[in-house]
C-alpha cells in the first residue's frame, strides 16, 4: 500500500494559498486529482473535517459516474445530518471559539492559548465554514442515486464531538456494508497509537481484495 497526504489550499506546503470555504471551491480543487484512470484500488480516509471530505469526493466521483474509492473510512465525525457540536461558534468571538472547542477537545492538549488565538483560529473558523458548506451540500439527494461504497466509521471513547452513539447513523449515507469501531481517546486519537494504523491497514487490504474479486477477467 502507498500512502498519499491530501493538501488542501492553505494548509502545510500550501499556506501560501486563501483556504477553501465553499462545496464548489473545494471540488474544483481536488476532484481533477481523482479523474485519471487508477492503476487500481484505492481507499479515501478521512479525519474530523477531512471526513467530510472524503465523503464529498465519493459523492462527486459517483455523480460523474466515474470509479469511486473501495472504502470510504471516516473517523471522529458524525454523519452529514446530525447537528455539528461546534456549529454556534462561526459567529462567536475568539475567546469563546477557544473556550468551545477546547471543551470539546478539538483544540489538542498543551495548546497555547495566546498562540492559538494569534495563528489557529483564522484556519479554524476557515475549516467550520467549509463544513457546513459540505454538510449542507451532502444532505442534497444526489441525481445518481445513493452510495454503494462499503464505509469503515472510526470513533473514540472519549470525544464529544463524535461519540460512538452518534457515528452510527453513518449507515444511512450509503447502500453498501456500514462497519464501526471504537478506539481509545479524544478527538486526536489520529495522532500516535498503534490500533489506528492496524485497522485502517487491515480495511485497506481487504477492501482491495474485495475490489480485485469484483474486477470482470476477459
Amino acid at each position: 500500500m502507498e500512502v498519499r497526504a491530501l493538501c488542501l489550499p492553505g494548509g502545510e506546503r500550501r499556506r501560501s494559498e486563501p483556504r477553501v470555504t465553499t462545496h464548489e471551491a473545494l471540488l474544483a480543487d481536488v476532484l481533477p486529482q481523482f479523474t485519471d484512470p487508477c492503476s487500481g484500488p484505492y481507499v479515501l480516509y478521512g479525519h474530523g473535517l477531512g471526513a467530510m471530505v472524503a465523503l464529498t469526493v465519493t459523492r462527486a466521483l459517483h455523480e460523474a459516474g466515474m470509479p469511486g474509492p473501495a472504502l470510504l473510512a471516516v473517523s471522529a465525525c458524525p454523519p452529514p445530518h446530525v447537528p455539528c457540536a461546534l456549529a454556534d461558534v462561526r459567529g462567536a468571538s475568539d475567546a469563546e471559539v477557544l473556550h468551545i472547542l477546547g471543551g470539546n477537545g478539538a483544540v489538542p492538549p498543551g495548546s497555547d492559548e495566546g498562540i492559538w488565538l494569534r495563528a489557529m483560529l483564522p484556519v479554524l473558523r476557515a475549516d467550520l465554514e467549509l463544513a457546513k458548506a459540505l454538510e449542507e451540500a451532502a444532505r442534497t439527494p444526489s441525481s445518481r442515486g445513493p452510495l454503494s461504497t462499503p464505509v469503515l466509521v472510526l470513533a473514540s471513547q472519549a470525544n464529544p464531538l463524535a461519540p460512538p452513539a452518534i457515528t452510527d447513523g453513518w449507515w444511512q449515507w450509503t447502500e453498501g456494508p456500514v462497519r464501526s469501531r471504537t478506539v481509545p481517546g479524544r478527538h486526536f486519537f489520529v495522532r500516535g497509537g498503534r490500533e489506528l494504523p492496524r485497522l485502517l491497514g487491515r480495511a485497506c487490504r481487504v477492501a482491495g481484495r474485495l475490489a480485485r474479486e469484483r474486477v470482470p477477467v476477459g
